[in-house]
């Protein structure tokens, strides 16, 4: 049996074409740990994606990180212990990623890291601290573009345990596009911005928020739609910064995964903070205007349609020169061709061996 970790919203489409490429040959057991726990974040994704239920949902719930973390590898202990696992898969960059690699490795339980060897070389990152730390302890590193190879193997890992695998997320927004395509989803049939905003470094100061929200008004030839971050909108209400949103900019509740592909694919530009929507976009062919200092995905600004624009004021010069420079075929980027999740499977199996 081989278990599964899944704990925030990025988590979940990840997982699925691993789920899909393994199910036939190894008994899995998916843990959900319940680090998102609102139903459009959470629940809904494993209607969509057609998910298994988790076997086990340790329900951890919001908490800052060294008490979430800790309350992960407590509640997932127990769960392992009743059953060990021959191997635990984690994915991504959260706190269940790190806490679940943790008490697998106390156990002498191999652990494979998908999307292994991202990098933004910022330590303010949380999400920087857990890529590290779960690589240094994971028995086989699945990388999703090549430059991953190069920061494993400058932290000291050794190469035949990094194997290229391709991206899983987009296995699975080719999967469903289709499917969001022929819902009956409300999009807007003129030009509008798509906006996600959760880094603690944009939401959760009040002068940067109000800057950020001063530049949006500064882009008053569109709409700009915003499936806000539960912990935005509560910052929103804590610092009385309503007076301070633009009219272009309407605030709304977290979107389905389905609701949210359409919306990207459909819009003029994204303004994100979020490293999977760069590469959404990427595959899309849709503009993204990306407030941050630096990424943990440089190959979306080598080959890709992102550009960082760290500073608020510069937001709308961005998403002029990123709208205008759209390019007219998609960018293609090596083993992004929907099959990630199969090569996933066979290395994981290699790992493991055969046998359910």
């Amino acid at each position: 049996m081989i278990d599964i970790i899944c704990g925030a919203r990025p988590n979940f489409m990840k997982v699925d074409p691993i789920i899909r490429s393994l199910a036939d040959r190894k008994k899995i057991r998916l843990i959900h740990t319940g680090q998102h726990y609102d139903h459009k974040m959470s629940e809904s994704f494993f209607d969509e994606l057609e998910l298994p239920k988790p076997d086990i949902n340790l329900n951890v719930g919001s908490a800052s990180i060294t008490v979430q973390t800790a309350h992960i590898m407590e509640r997932y202990e127990a769960s392992f212990l009743e059953s060990p696992p021959e191997a635990v898969i984690v994915v991504g960059d959260v706190n269940s990623t790190l806490a679940c690699a943790l008490v697998a490795v106390r156990h002498s339980t191999p652990v494979v890291h998908v999307e292994a060897g991202l990098r933004s070389f910022d330590r303010r990152m949380p999400e920087e601290i857990n890529r590290i730390l779960t690589d240094q302890i994971s028995d086989l590193l699945l990388i999703t573009s090549r430059e991953a190879k190069d920061n494993l193997l400058a932290e000291g890992r050794d190469g035949k345990n990094i194997v290229m695998v391709g991206n899983p997320m987009i296995d699975t927004l080719f999967r469903l596009l289709p499917v969001a395509r022929s819902k009956h989803i409300s999009v807007p049939d003129r030009p509008f911005g798509l906006i996600t905003l959760h880094r603690p470094s944009n939401v959760d100061c009040p002068e940067r928020l109000k800057d950020i929200f001063g530049a949006f008004a500064r882009i008053d030839d569109m709409e700009l739609i915003f499936p806000a971050h539960p912990r935005t909108v509560s910052n929103i209400e804590k610092w009385d910064l309503r007076e301070f949103l633009p009219e272009n900019l309407i605030i709304a509740e977290p979107m389905t995964y389905l609701e949210f592909i359409r919306h990207q694919e459909k819009a003029a530009v994204v303004i994100t903070d979020s490293g999977g929507i760069q590469e959404e976009t990427t595959v899309l062919g849709v503009p993204c205007v990306t407030i941050r200092e630096n990424t943990e995905r440089p190959i979306t600004l080598e080959q890709g349609t992102s550009v960082l624009c760290p500073e608020p004021s510069e937001i709308p010069k961005a998403v002029v020169t990123q709208i205008e420079n759209r390019p007219e075929t998609v960018p293609e980027i090596e083993m992004w061709d929907g099959n990630a999740g199969e090569r996933i499977a066979k290395g994981i199996i290699n790992l493991t061996g055969e046998d359910r």
